[in-house]
């Protein structure tokens, strides 16, 4: 049984950030962003412990071909991934935990 995946408030804020330079960088591109991203949720939804822990209870996927990372945990209880960010690799490692 598949994962629900949650998005919290700063994560779809990050997603829409990202979505929109992407797609001032070049007409489309914000686009694929999405769609890598909607696989990698598909992914961690099918199987939320292929990716490892790095912190506490929170694991981290990378995404193939944008310089993110999904920072999320698993809510076993509910079934849920909660993704907290969706991080750009540039930025301080210490923001990446902040809800």
């Amino acid at each position: 049984m598949d994962y629900k995946v949650i998005l919290l408030e700063r994560a779809n804020i990050e997603i829409k950030d990202a979505y929109t330079w992407y797609e001032n960088q070049s007409n489309g591109l914000g686009g694929k962003f999405l769609t890598v991203l909607e696989k990698y949720k598909s992914i961690i939804s099918a199987n939320p412990e292929q990716f490892k822990r790095t912190y506490k209870n929170f694991r981290e996927a990378f995404l193939q071909t944008f310089p993110f990372l999904l920072v999320y945990h698993i809510d076993e209880t509910n079934k849920e991934i909660i993704i907290v960010s969706v991080f750009h690799t540039s930025c301080s490692p210490k923001e990446k935990y902040k809800n």
